[in-house]
This record gives structure tokens, sequence and C-alpha cells, in this order.
């Protein structure tokens, strides 16, 4: 440590949360998604301690502090599994990863669907990336960061969180083909408009949810296509005409989730095409079709956000709008006129509070830059 300057010894981090557009559920059924990273973010301050192995993290959100052994890795609680996930990820990847104290702070407000998780698992993983120099290049930490999900989380999510944190870009949109990793940003020029996220304050858990189901009932439907179209590997290879074999051989249920998710696919494209062509009234259409697909064939929506998207559809200055995320809870994304915007939010907050008797609460985002050290 003794050639080590001050300046090298700690890292400050921001880490963005997202938002999506359009595509929901399709990125583990390798499909398109079309998300943006956002200006609410993760700060995180991380500095080399001097010790081999152990690792300090508080959150000041949480008021809460933890310890990990990077020699003794294993799954915790909460949210400590996002940061011993990392960790353990990081580790296989290289070995030269010691120990560190780190904080975080954050201004993504939880379980409203614009992805704190991914934030805090890409914002762990970019920050030791830069401290300890292990060389790691982008794509490499947006998938050890959803393994870290997946192993220590419990949840199977796809890689579109992970990968708009990192890869976001400023005033861009993120056209990402699930299955190989292309992506082309797209100018999110909305014209007269401007998108309104409405936090319902309903909570939601992917692990303890019935995200990973849905999963199950996707690949349950993709086996049985595949006795009859065996060239068929995901439901991206699937067309509505191919859900015919399977109207007698699975439960509805399995059939209402391939149908989403393939409709969903084409909705994504055909939402990038009219983004390119300023075409706001299609765009509103295709937000407006997805979310009834997610509330009543995919069934991840809730009744307090199908009273915001169906309130707010009630306003002439709205074209369209949906829940955001991977449902039973969070927001709803609304693409409002922006000279009516403040108007439709508080007439928006005040129906859910009569209706409910609690609080939404409006959120403004601006499109920005992805993981990076301040």
């Amino acid at each position: 440590m003794s050639n080590v300057t001050a300046e090298n010894q700690r890292v400050r981090i921001a880490a963005p949360g997202r938002i999506n557009l359009i595509g929901e559920h399709t990125d583990y059924n390798d499909g398109y998604v079309l998300p943006a990273a956002i200006g609410q973010h993760m700060e995180f301050e991380i500095e080399k301690n001097g010790d081999q192995a152990l690792c300090r993290i508080s959150s000041e959100a949480l008021q809460k502090t933890m310890q990990a052994n990077l020699n003794h890795l294993k799954p915790g609680e909460g949210w400590e599994n996002y940061i011993l996930g990392v960790l353990s990820e990081i580790s296989k990847y290289s070995g030269k990863l010691r120990g560190f104290d780190a904080n975080f702070r954050s201004d993504i407000p939880q379980g409203s669907g614009l992805s704190s998780s991914a934030a805090l698992e890409c914002g762990m993983a970019y920050g030791l990336n830069a401290l300890f120099e292990l060389g790691l290049p982008s794509l490499d930490l947006i998938r050890l960061s959803q393994e870290a999900e997946h192993r220590f989380v419990g949840t199977q999510c796809g890689i579109m969180d992970q990968f708009a944190c990192v890869m976001g870009r400023k005033n861009q949109f993120i056209l990402l083909d699930c299955r190989n990793l292309e992506y082309r940003y797209i100018p999110a020029a909305l014209g007269a408009y401007s998108l309104l996220l409405i936090s319902s304050g309903v909570k939601h858990s992917l692990a303890d949810s019935a995200y990973n189901e849905r999963r199950a009932e996707c690949l349950k439907g993709v086996a049985h296509l595949q006795k009859t179209y065996p060239k068929i590997e995901s439901l991206r290879d699937a067309s509505l005409e191919h859900l015919e074999c399977l109207r007698h051989t699975v439960s509805d249920t399995v059939s209402q989730r391939c149908r989403f998710v393939i409709e969903e696919n084409a909705r994504v494209l055909k939402a990038a095409e009219a983004l390119e062509h300023s075409d706001m009234e299609t765009l509103g259409a295709l937000l407006s079709d997805s979310h009834k697909g997610l509330r009543d064939d995919y069934q991840v929506s809730c009744r307090e956000v199908d009273f915001l998207v169906d309130t707010a559809l009630s306003f002439p200055e709205v074209l369209g709008a949906r829940i955001m995320g991977g449902g039973f809870g969070g927001c709803s994304l609304n693409l409002v006129r922006t000279d009516a915007v403040e108007r439709v939010s508080e007439q928006l907050c005040m129906a859910y509070r009569q209706s409910f008797g609690r609080e939404a609460e409006p959120l403004e985002v601006r499109i920005s830059d992805g993981v990076r050290l301040l």
C-alpha cells in the first residue's frame, strides 16, 4: 500500500435508475426493450481500507451497515444480497479485489419500478472496477451484476436494467436486442409531449412476487412450442400463428403469457419507429396497449396502478399510459402534453388520494448518462 497515493485510494460513483418506455418482461425472453437511464441515481463513495478481505458497506438511506469477508461470501438478508452477490461475481472475474469501505445514498424512490436494485449492483461493480483497476469491460460489469441478482437475491431478472444503468446516454433511449445485446440509441425527441411518472406507493418485491413464476410459464410455453417447431429457442422466435399449437397442450394462462410477450416485442419495434418519426399518437397508443396486455394477459398490474392509468387516459392531453417495471405495484408512465403536465399530475394525485386514502407521488425524470465516475 505504500506506493498507492491518496488520489487513487477512493472513488465516487453515480449510478442511475432507469425508465423503460416499453418492453416489459421481454428481456428474459430474448426480446426487445426500449429503456433509458435517468437523473435520479445512487451515489457511492468507496475507499480502500488496506485489509485483504474485510469490506464494510453502509447505507445512508437505510441507516444500516454491513460487513463482508471476501473469503467467505454467502447470501445474507435483504439489500445486503445485492452487494454480496456483486462481490461474489467480481471475485470470479478477478483476483485483485481487496478490502474496502463504502457508503451509498440514493434519490431513486424504492419500489417504484425505477430499478434501484440495478443501480446498487452496477454502481458497486463499476466503483470496485475503477478503484482496484480490475480492467473489466462494461459488458462484464453488466453480466456480473445480473448474475448477482440471480444467485444471491433469487430474482431471475433479464439484462435490461443493468444494461440501461451502465450504457445509458443523455437524452437517448436504447433499443436493445436482449438476445445478442446489439443496441442503438434513439433520440428522446417527444416534441410537444413529456413523460410523467406517478408512483402509486405500492411497493413490490420481485423476488417475493410472481416474477419468477411468469418466467417459468414462458419457458413452459417454449418447451411445448418446440415439440412442433424445434427451431424456436425462445418466445422471441414465436409468432401468434405458432401459438395455435398450444391451444390444447397447455393452460390458458400459459398461452396468455406467451401471447403478451410476442405482442410486446412487436410493440417495442413499432414504438422505436414511432419515436424516430416523431409519431406521438402511435407511441401513445402502443403504451396503452402494453398496459392492457400487462393487466389482462400477463397479470402483473394492480388495482392502484390500473386506476392511475385509467384516470390518466380520461384526459385529452394524455396520449398513452401504462404500468412500468416488473409490476405488482410501482408507478405508471404517462405520455402527456408538456403544457398540461402540472395540471394532469395534480388531478391524478388528488383522485388517487380520494379513492385510496394514500398519496401518489409525481416523478419528473430527465434522461441521463449511465454509471460514471464523479
